[in-house]
C-alpha cells in the first residue's frame, strides 16, 4: 500500500495508517534488537540495547492499547522506511570486522531508527490532538519521551567512549 492509497480518504484514515505503520516498525525493531545485542561488544551498548528491547515491547503494548481506544483492529502495515533502515544497518554491520568500529556503526544504525520513531510519534501525537484524542496523545507522548531518552543515551555512549575507541583503530601505530 502506498502512502496515499485509496484506503486513505479521511484524516482519521491517515492517522490509522500512520499508527499501523509505526506498529509494524516496532515489531521489526524487536526482531532486529537481539541481533544488535549479539553483535555489540561494548557492555554498556549491549545493556542499552537490552533495555531498549524491553521498552520497545512495552511500546507495542501501548500501541495495542491505542488501537483499542480508537476501536480499531491491531494491525501493522509494511513500512518500507524501517525495513530500509534495518537492511542498511545489517549490510553495514556485515562489512565491519573491527569490534570497536562495529559498535560505532551499531549506534549510528540505532540512532537512525530512533530518529525515524521520533518523527512518527511526533506526528501521531499532533494528529491525535487534532482529532480530539487527548488520551491517545498522552499514551503516545510517553513513548516519544522514551525514544528521545534512548537517543540521548546513544549519543552519550558514542561521544563518551565508543567513537573514540573506533577512531583509535584507524590511527597509525
Amino acid at each position: 500500500m502506498g502512502l496515499f492509497s485509496k484506503d486513505i480518504a479521511t484524516f482519521e484514515d491517515l492517522f490509522l495508517h500512520q499508527l499501523q505503520d509505526v506498529y509494524y516498525a516496532e515489531q521489526q525493531i524487536t526482531k532486529a534488537l537481539p541481533k544488535m545485542i549479539e553483535k555489540a561488544t561494548a557492555p554498556a551498548l549491549q545493556q542499552g540495547f537490552r533495555t531498549h528491547l524491553t521498552e520497545t515491547e512495552n511500546q507495542i503494548e501501548r500501541l495495542e492499547q491505542v488501537f483499542g481506544i480508537i476501536g480499531e483492529k491491531v494491525k501493522g502495515v509494511t513500512c518500507p522506511a524501517i525495513d530500509g533502515i534495518i537492511k542498511e544497518a545489517n549490510e553495514v554491520a556485515g562489512e565491519i570486522s573491527d569490534k570497536q568500529v562495529l559498535d560505532a556503526a551499531l549506534i549510528a544504525a540505532a540512532q537512525a531508527v530512533e530518529h525515524y520513531e521520533i518523527a512518527r510519534y511526533g506526528t501521531l501525537i499532533a494528529w491525535a490532538k487534532q482529532i480530539g484524542r487527548s488520551e491517545v496523545a498522552a499514551i503516545l507522548q510517553h513513548t516519544l519521551d522514551e525514544e528521545y531518552a534512548t537517543d540521548d543515551k546513544l549519543t552519550k555512549l558514542a561521544t563518551g567512549q565508543v567513537n573514540a575507541a573506533a577512531e583509535a583503530v584507524s590511527e597509525p601505530a
